[in-house]
């Protein structure tokens, strides 16, 4: 393919990715939700003399390579190669709320947020398909992805070729608690736990969860969600790793929430209830088995986040993106990518 300079080339470009939980509990790399934790990415064109450089904004980025081999740099490059347009140099920004090796999706967001702001810095020759693709064979499966791309609650799968998915608002009245265990778990070594074979007693019980599980998000309605959260495909064999998830995800129910699941690979857990639920006693159940385990734990609500990935084009002079992390809300929201 010849490269080409793009027919649009934008001063600079902020994107702003949510975070996501993935499977659910039966909907195994398969059903991914969005949460309003974010990761930003500005991008903006260098010169030759003046070469790439990478900024890491915040700590929780600390270690990550400030060259070009940092994942941002890549995957802006594969959307340049895509596209059929040469852009070698760039001054990137990176900034990201979304706690690392969680399982809240930092690595898919911050996939997303390259694909996205790329795009949008030489125009949007890419549709947002074209990138759901991309971003689907960048991390092997579609939930994660998914769920930042789009927003919402996202019904995926990918057979290593195409992925396709289905978005769902998240229903009225719904709210997680999430948990997130002072403590990293690599998703290699959460994936390593897993056998290479199930039972079909096991598939067809989680193929069913599944399914119910989506029609009960897609219909509100949550008095079966209890049940419907219930899995053997991942879950029981991760349980090892996170000391009082058995507990919580077992008997979340009886605490005041709908459910629990492991979110992503973990070790965050994902507690889901109704708005009108008893806060305190659901927090309390789960600080309670957390310490019984000696584990400290962080806690915070959210709802589910509707919308996907974002950019927004930045006129020269604007402010810095270093002094305004959340400028996609800021400036002219829409313009590029909504």
């Amino acid at each position: 393919m010849l490269l080409k300079k793009p027919a649009v080339l934008r001063d600079r470009v902020v994107a702003r990715t949510p975070a996501s939980t993935a499977n659910l509990g039966p909907g195994f790399d398969s059903l991914g939700m969005a949460l309003p934790l974010f990761g930003w990415v500005d991008l903006k064109p260098s010169t030759p003399e003046e070469g790439t450089t990478v900024t890491l904004l915040g700590d929780s980025l600390d270690g990550l390579p400030t060259d070009k081999s940092n994942l941002v740099y890549e995957v802006a490059q594969m959307v340049f190669a895509r596209a059929g347009v040469e852009l070698p140099e760039l001054h990137i920004a990176i900034r990201s709320d979304i706690p690392l090796t969680r399982g809240l999706g930092s690595s898919a967001s911050a996939i997303v947020g390259a694909l996205v702001a790329a795009n949008a810095l030489i125009g949007e020759p890419l549709t947002r398909d074209e990138l759901f693709q991309l971003a689907s064979e960048l991390e092997n499966h579609p939930d994660n992805v998914g769920a930042s791309i789009f927003g919402g609650i996202v019904a995926a799968a990918w057979d290593g070729e195409r992925a396709e998915a289905v978005r769902l608002d998240p229903p009225a009245g719904l709210t997680a608690l999430v948990v997130v265990p002072a403590f990293e778990l690599a998703t290699k070594k959460a994936r390593g736990v897993l056998p290479a074979s199930v039972s079909m007693a096991d598939a067809v019980f989680n193929v069913s969860h599944s399914s119910l599980l989506t029609a009960a998000l897609a219909a509100g309605q949550f008095g079966v969600l209890r049940r419907a959260m219930r899995d053997r495909l991942h879950q029981p064999y991760r349980a090892p790793l996170i000391p009082g998830m058995e507990t919580i995800l077992r008997e979340a129910g009886d605490h005041g929430a709908l459910g629990a699941v492991l979110s992503g690979a973990g070790p965050t857990l994902l507690l889901l209830a109704e708005e009108s639920c008893d806060r305190e006693r659901v927090e309390r159940f789960v600080a309670s088995v957390m310490a019984a385990e000696g584990i400290d734990v962080t806690t915070r609500w959210m709802k589910p986040w509707s919308v996907g990935a974002e950019a927004v084009a930045i006129a020269a002079g604007q402010p810095d993106f270093a002094l305004e992390p959340d400028l996609v809300l800021a400036a002219q929201a829409g313009e590029v990518g909504a």
